[in-house]
């Protein structure tokens, strides 16, 4: 009697492992997305409050075009290090959308999601509603939010 396996024994042994590995990788994408939707959520809130203290100490909101390092710069300090989005490319930072580029009463601070291209395209000025491209965008905004199903 030989010891050892046959051929049909490893193949059968191999097509399972395959089939549980088949199984497993897409929950483990699921938890990344859900790590970096919590991550993306938690640092907008932070931003959130940077931008209402730049706000308190300035009297205005920083512009939308590098807002960031504005409040990397600002007296007192407010942030220590810009922040990335963990769903950007490249290492992009989140975006700022203000209602109108010189004296925006609301803001919309987005992260574009786990599905890219999502955007807030616009914070309307009176309402301070801001619109989505794209359901799965990740924001926070000092508006009204919007109750569109």
């Amino acid at each position: 009697m030989r010891k050892g396996f046959t051929i049909i024994e490893l193949l059968i042994v191999i097509a399972v492992i395959s089939i549980l590995v088949g199984i497993a990788l897409p929950r483990f994408k699921g938890m990344r997305d859900e790590g970096n939707i919590a991550k993306a959520k938690g640092e907008l809130r932070t931003l959130q409050t940077a931008i209402e203290s730049y706000r308190i100490h300035n009297g205005a909101y920083p512009a939308a075009a590098g807002w960031q390092t504005t409040l990397l710069s600002a007296k007192p300090q407010i942030i220590s290090a810009a922040m990335v989005d963990p769903f950007g490319l490249a290492s992009a930072q989140y975006v700022l959308v203000l209602s109108n580029d010189t004296t925006g009463h609301f803001y919309a601070i987005y992260s574009v999601g786990p599905v890219a291209g999502a955007s807030v395209t616009a914070v309307d000025d009176i309402t301070g509603v801001a619109t989505e491209s794209a359901p799965t965008c990740i924001y926070v905004s000092n508006g009204t939010p919007d109750t569109t199903p």
